[in-house]
């Protein structure tokens, strides 16, 4: 019976009371064709990554009846494993208790709270009125659900080479947005001399959340939704991070609507896709953009291209030298460790992403997708509590200002 007369408001919000997060390990070619077969046939499992290869590690989320028979699944095919977490609505409870109102005034936006996509937008809205003779507001078209895809163009120097950083595509990884309006923060207000002469030097594309239909879901209705909200059917939703059109659709994604890494009907097929490619395709000679930082979470990894093969790009060497010297940046700034490779070898194989299209069809030569903390066995997922945000932040803008000076020490911005 409908509760129209009730008080007390239901919303319609997902929940996660006393699923579990597991961490196991694949000791042999059974266990993984096992559990290749288990991600296929049930829904009650959510698991980050997919079941590959022996020593493989893997977290996965169980929802709360089927952690009977899964304990029991582990027990009898002997995996070693252990729980990260017992109750993983607790976490998102916590979480959600750091998000400050989509109203609050600008004056309090800052990087101790998660923030509303409306909020986001209405702090660049006020940075470009107050910076307006280096900021603007770049709006790049509507999304799938009609909500602006915005960014920020930070310096306007026709000389300089321009950065562009994508954030906010996976939904769910909210430290993603932080970090991206962090960093063009820093860009506006730092008083250190190296990222001053980051803003002077350069110019800068920052998108915070090239998603903002998804992201707007996990405020609203479900915290780990990660695609876009286009409809199939009975389901929704595109891993836009698979719908470009480089190897479309040829490793590491799904063809099924109902999976989480679905690559979308068609090459390109989705709105914010299209949006995206546009842009790029008419700026990246115009604004001579010599850079690409797509921001995800987690794991600690920063990584080139490819994801599709094992293929090495003609400059791995110089991106692989990059990569690990912003590594030993971040190492020195806080103490954790980050690896660099390509992504095929580093984290898993994908293909049809944004880093790898922005390098094979853009020519952009600098192409990096970094992966945010927590560490590849995180007890918090994507659910990274709010005291994270800053030195979160901070070391991920430590290793992009690192892989820009040593790129252009190596000539790659002349």
């Amino acid at each position: 019976m409908a509760a129209s007369g009730n008080k007390d408001v239901v919303n319609d919000q997902a929940r996660y009371d006393h699923y579990r997060i597991y961490n196991v390990q694949f000791d042999n070619e059974d266990q993984i064709n096992l559990f290749q077969k288990l991600e296929q046939q049930s829904d009650s499992l959510t698991f980050i990554g997919h079941a590959r290869e022996v020593g493989q590690k893997l977290s996965i989320l169980v929802a709360a009846h089927r952690v009977a028979d899964f304990a029991d699944l582990l027990t009898t095919y002997k995996l070693t494993h252990r729980v990260l977490t017992y109750n993983f609505q607790e976490k998102i409870d916590h979480n959600m208790s750091e998000v400050l109102p989509e109203n609050v005034d600008i004056g309090n936006y800052d990087w101790k709270h998660y923030f509303h996509l409306k909020t986001i937008y209405a702090w660049m809205d006020n940075l470009a009125a107050k910076h307006a003779d280096k900021v603007r507001v770049v709006n790049i078209g509507e999304s799938t659900q009609g909500n602006a895809i915005k960014g920020l163009k930070l310096g306007n120097n026709p000389a300089n080479k321009s950065i562009f950083i994508e954030s906010g595509i996976h939904a769910r990884e909210w430290i993603a947005p932080a970090t991206a309006t962090y960093i063009i923060n820093e860009l506006l207000h730092s008083q250190d001399e190296r990222v001053q002469a980051l803003a002077k030097n350069y110019n800068w594309f920052v998108f915070p959340c090239v998603n903002p239909d998804g992201y707007k879901y996990t405020f609203e209705h479900d915290r780990m939704w990660r695609k876009n909200r286009q409809l199939f059917g009975t389901c929704r939703g595109v891993d836009l991070n698979r719908n470009y059109p480089d190897h479309w659709n040829s490793t590491g994604s799904s063809s099924d609507p109902t999976r989480y890494d679905f690559a979308g009907p068609s090459a390109g097929s989705e709105l914010e896709t299209q949006r995206i490619m546009r842009f790029i395709g008419e700026h990246v000679e115009q604004d001579q953009i010599k850079t690409y930082i797509a921001l995800h979470s987690y794991s600690q990894m920063l990584m080139f291209p490819f994801g599709y093969t094992k293929k090495h790009v003609s400059n791995y060497d110089d991106l692989q030298e990059f990569g690990k010297k912003a590594a030993a940046a971040i190492k020195i700034e806080s103490g954790r460790d980050y690896v660099s490779g390509n992504l095929y070898e580093t984290i898993y194989p994908s293909s049809g992403g944004s880093m790898d299209w922005a390098y094979s069809e853009a020519h952009i030569p600098i192409a990096y997708t970094f992966e945010l903390r927590g560490p590849p066995d995180s007890e918090d997922l994507f659910i990274l509590p709010a005291v994270e945000i800053q030195p979160t932040a901070s070391e991920a803008f430590t290793a992009i200002r690192t892989i820009v000076e040593a790129a252009a020490l190596k000539g790659y911005y002349k």
